[in-house]
């Protein structure tokens, strides 16, 4: 069966938002099962996917992939994105997921999309318009429901992973608004390949590659490459493919199919307890991605 060029962008775009979701439910795995670190796969993982998106990039696009390195003013940037977006995502990302569960770091992340509308806001010094206080307001009430099942006295998450949560939606709210004339210029392997590496080069100060930590056994290399090549470079390849087919605002849609596998694959395969108060949560944050998609300013390009 021959697809035509919007079942192919569905395709990609759910194959993608599958794989992120899956990969953070595998990165649970990782870290609370095989005690790896969070910091070490956090390296290991910038560097590796960041190699191969510009090993991609570059057989596209040749040496073009090096250009940006000529202008001081792209120098700066990509280097900023490097270690303050692509650090901030995805350390804070893996940091919630280990504090928590892959299920709501997930959807805690899926925040970001109402901090990038307010930042606008703020930035243009105008009114909400109706759309985007509903949105605020079911971003709190998912996120109120989440975090303390409705009991204002006791919170159902740890604090840590509460914390972490919501420095990722910061993270993914500033590497979606920061790279954007870099993106124009660029494209997406280039700058978010050149990010990647700029972000596990810098990391390995912290957490250098070569100091492993956890148990590596015949199972931990297929969660691994999942990570690294599933979770990180196919995902964010279709996810780019996609965007050839349908436009920002239907990927942004159906993109919110990563929460959603994310918390199906934890609860089957992880075991953790996702009950109806945590439903009714997760599904006041996606809505925010359906009042917000009908925006025409959508520019996210760009993933865990």
């Amino acid at each position: 069966m021959v697809l035509n060029d919007r079942s192919k962008g569905i395709f990609l775009v759910l194959t993608a938002a599958m794989f992120w979701g899956v990969s953070g439910t595998v990165s649970q795995y990782l870290f609370q099962t095989l005690q790896i670190s969070t910091e070490w796969l956090t390296t290991v993982r910038l560097l590796s996917a960041g190699l191969l998106l510009i090993l991609i990039a570059y057989k596209k696009e040749g040496n073009r992939i090096f250009d940006i390195w000529r202008q001081k003013a792209d120098i700066l940037a990509i280097i900023i994105f490097g270690v303050i977006g692509m650090i901030g995502v995805q350390y804070t990302y893996l940091a919630a997921i280990t504090h928590s569960n892959a299920a709501t770091a997930t959807i805690l992340q899926y925040l970001g999309p109402v901090l990038v509308t307010s930042y606008y806001i703020l930035i243009a010094k105008r009114k909400p318009s109706m759309k985007e206080i509903a949105a605020v307001f079911f971003a709190m009430l998912g996120t109120f429901l989440l975090v303390t099942h409705g009991n204002i006295e006791s919170l159902a998450i740890s604090v840590e992973g509460f914390v972490w949560g919501i420095l990722s939606a910061f993270g993914l709210a500033f590497y979606t608004i920061q790279p954007i004339k870099l993106l124009q210029r660029w494209g997406s392997l280039i700058v978010v390949g050149w990010g990647m590496i700029i972000g596990g080069f810098v990391f390995s100060f912290v957490h250098p590659p070569w100091m492993f930590q956890g148990e590596w056994y015949f199972s931990t290399n297929f969660a691994f490459l999942f990570v690294v090549i599933c979770g990180t470079v196919i995902a964010f390849y279709c996810y780019l493919q996609s965007l050839k087919y349908l436009t920002a605002s239907e990927t942004s849609l159906l993109a919110c199919a990563e929460p959603l596998s994310a918390v199906i694959t934890t609860v089957i395969f992880l075991g953790v307890t996702f009950g109806w108060i945590d439903w009714i949560g997760t599904l006041c944050i996606l809505a925010t991605i359906f009042i917000l998609s009908n925006k025409k300013k959508q520019k996210n390009v760009t993933e865990n």
